[in-house]
C-alpha cells in the first residue's frame, strides 16, 4: 500500500509542477497567486500522502504548516490588493 501511496504523491507533485510552470509565465499577479495555492495544496497532499506511505507522524505536521502558509499569503494578498489603488480609475461625469 505504501507503492501506491508514493505513487500518487509523486503523480501529484508532477501535475502541480506543471501547473505551477504554466502559471508562472503569466505577468499578471493573480495568477501567481493562483500559483502559490496550487503549490500550497499540491504540497499539503504529496506531503500527506508521503506521511501516511513512511508512517512519520512529522509530515502531517508539516503539511498542515504549509497549508496555513499558504491561506495566510492569499489573505496577506487580498488586503494588499484592497489598499492599492486602481491603476485607470474611470473619469467622473461633472454635472453642468
Amino acid at each position: 500500500m505504501a507503492d501506491v501511496f508514493t505513487a500518487a504523491a509523486l503523480a501529484i507533485l508532477a501535475a502541480t509542477a506543471f501547473g505551477l510552470f504554466r502559471v508562472l509565465r503569466s505577468r499578471i499577479a493573480v495568477e501567481r497567486m493562483m500559483a502559490v495555492q496550487l503549490l500550497g495544496t499540491g504540497g499539503v497532499a504529496a506531503l500527506l500522502l508521503l506521511g501516511a506511505a513512511s508512517g512519520v507522524a512529522a509530515t502531517s505536521d508539516a503539511a498542515l504548516l504549509l497549508m496555513l502558509f499558504a491561506a495566510f499569503s492569499c489573505a496577506a494578498f487580498t488586503r494588499g490588493e484592497e489598499d492599492t489603488p486602481d491603476e485607470d480609475p474611470q473619469p467622473t461625469k461633472e454635472k453642468t
